[in-house]
């Protein structure tokens, strides 16, 4: 989730020509891309200090992590402005000082760049897909001082620039200042291009896709066509588009081979990334479309508190994350279905998927929700080498948070004839346009306001959120014609266990959760299981044998391989826990119409 321009004087820089002040001027250009290099020069004039330090970032707008981008910075040199060579010293991991210098400071260096995703770089011959906080240092004395940007692109190709920056000439460009800078992902390829204009509330904005892909110009127009439409169904749900800084939105798109899949929102663009090609993933591609676009509204502008300001070196830490990302996620699916880009029954079968996750997977039994959020900086992009317990402890705030939308969403069109869509338009007139950062109070007195009933939202506030509790969901789906249910009752299973099948046995891959009969048996990663009711376990027809043949709550022997030593016990089979979301007109129930009438207020469109 990326910064807001914070102060009057941000947003004036971003619609007026600089005035003269402090400024820094980048260069990058990209000699030897196909060994993934740019070669970065930063100046920094009218310095102040009689030391220049300058630092790489730690983290980046939209992540929570610690990612270390100094790592792929090398040949770091200082020069003067007559390009002479000035003394430099390595301070901190991330942190260069350059002393006696006299007033202007050019530092350069090679940046090593070989992952095209939301957070980090990738150069190659055929792009440059430059996430900025993985791709430039900076000065904090120079955080307020507009920046200028200029790529030099490589000869011979047909290379072009798609950034939320501003455009200067030929291809530099500018931010006012340093949040902006580093929340402005940019893309340099020859990526196809197509945009529109969208009116309303007397004020035309224009949408932007630029995609690198290597699809046909067919699948391109078909991509740009369902954009669109979400675009359009978004706009709907709160009635206008965001004021985007130069009236323009974005969206970068990368789908090519050496991209990693990913999709990461900033204020007026988003960049999303994918391997696969739009022949094969364009809806899925699309889903992330959606879930990124909805941000432009839902953290972006109605941002929590806790995220003010975006600290590039340390790890940033929120407990609303489940409103920011969770209930985003809701959205962006759901506006696939009002889209029609999916049918009910694939909307259905997702809805079925998300609720195992988060109804069977133990974590709420040991973190609350907003608690849940507040684990981003361990999870989200995160790397550890150490074996965690998070399968166990942890319930991703995107997916949790999505799920308490649902309920949310459901639990006001029942009880108070109001929708999620009026709480986010709520939220949005309160925090959204006069960006004013909000708490977890603020949310919780919205939703009284909203509801018009303050002890409910009090208590949906104390359970759901501060605590670990969801409400009943079958009943809420069943006013839309939807029934959850156990997928197959009555079969037995070792649940939530995947094994590998080997000649020796069959390997129990990961940890076992607290809520499986493998937990409770004494069972865990790195077991290999030998036999099962006395029957040899080496492939997937050998389990199966042996659970048709009982059924839940079943007591069965069990021998396992652990560190080289033979152990046994025994395991209580359990149900299968699989959960299944089906529509009544396919299970031969009655689809009243209204249910008919409520699964069209719910999931039809409300674009005009």
């Amino acid at each position: 989730m990326n910064h807001r321009l914070s102060t009057l004087l941000a947003l004036a820089l971003l619609l007026q020509p600089a005035v003269a002040q402090q400024k820094v001027t980048y260069s990058l250009s990209f000699p030897n891309a196909v060994h993934h290099e740019a070669e970065v020069q930063a100046t920094f004039s009218d310095i102040k200090s009689d030391t220049l330090k300058v630092l790489m970032p730690r983290t980046s707008p939209g992540r929570y992590a610690i990612h270390e981008f100094a790592k792929n910075v090398y040949n770091v040199q200082a020069t003067d402005a007559q390009g002479k060579p000035l003394p430099l010293y390595r301070s901190d991991t991330n942190e260069w000082g350059v002393p006696r210098h006299t007033g202007t400071v050019t530092v350069s260096y090679t940046l090593f760049a070989d992952h095209a995703d939301g957070t980090y770089a990738g150069v190659d011959e055929t792009h440059a897909h430059l996430n900025m906080p993985a791709t430039l240092l900076y000065a904090e004395q120079f955080e307020q001082s507009p920046a200028y940007v200029t790529f030099h692109m490589p000869e011979g190709r047909n290379w072009k620039v798609a950034t939320q920056l501003k455009h200067e000439q030929g291809t530099t460009y500018s931010a006012p200042n340093f949040q902006y800078l580093m929340d402005s992902p940019t893309e340099l390829s020859d990526f196809d291009f197509a945009e529109w204009a969208v009116g309303g509330n007397g004020k035309t904005r224009t949408i932007q896709v630029a995609l690198h892909h290597r699809g046909t110009p067919a699948q391109f127009a078909e991509y740009v066509a369902k954009t669109k439409a979400i675009v359009a169904e978004q706009r709907a749900v709160y009635g206008q588009l965001p004021a985007y800084d130069f009236g323009r939105y974005t969206f970068i798109g990368c789908y090519m081979p050496q991209a990693v899949g990913d999709g990461m929102e900033h204020r007026n663009s988003t960049i999303v990334t994918s391997s696969r090609p739009l022949a094969e993933a364009m809806s899925s591609q699309l889903n992330t479309v959606s879930h990124e676009f909805f941000h432009a509204w839902n953290v972006e502008r109605i941002r929590p508190k806790s995220l003010e300001p975006f600290n590039f070196q340390e790890a940033n830490m929120s407990e609303a994350l489940w409103l920011a990302e969770g209930f985003t996620s809701y959205y962006g699916d759901m506006i696939m279905a009002r889209s029609g880009i999916f049918d009910i029954k694939k909307y259905a079968a997702d809805l079925a998927g998300d609720l195992n996750y988060v109804l069977l997977h133990p974590g709420r039994q040991y973190h609350s929700l907003a608690e849940m959020s507040m684990q981003a900086p361990f999870v989200d992009a995160a790397r550890s080498v150490d074996p965690v317990n998070r399968h166990n402890t942890f319930i991703s705030y995107y997916t949790y948070g999505s799920m308490t939308g649902l309920a949310l969403d459901m639990t006001l069109r029942q009880r108070y004839s109001k929708t999620l869509d009026d709480y986010m338009q709520a939220l949005w007139r309160k925090y959204g346009q006069p960006e004013k950062p909000y708490t977890l109070a603020d949310l919780e007195e919205t939703l009284a306001e909203v509801s018009g009933d303050k002890a409910w939202a009090n208590l949906f506030f104390s359970n759901s959120v501060r605590g670990s509790k969801l409400p009943d969901l079958t009943p809420l789906l069943a006013k839309a014609g939807m029934e959850l249910r156990k997928a197959k009752p009555g079969e037995a299973t070792v649940a939530m266990v995947s094994f590998e099948y080997t000649d020796a046995g069959a390997v129990i891959p990961d940890g076992t959760f607290v809520n499986s009969g493998a937990y409770k048996a004494g069972l865990e990663r790195g077991d290999i299981i030998l036999t099962l009711d006395g029957r040899k376990i080496r492939k997937e027809k050998d389990l199966q044998q042996v659970l048709a043949r009982h059924k839940p709550g079943d007591s069965v022997p069990v021998t396992f391989s652990r560190l080289g030593q033979p152990r046994s016990t025994t395991l209580v089979l359990d149900e299968v826990p699989t959960l299944e979301v089906v529509l009544y007109e396919s299970i031969g129930k009655q689809l009243t119409p209204e249910m008919e009438q409520y699964r069209q207020a719910w999931l039809g469109s409300k674009a005009k």
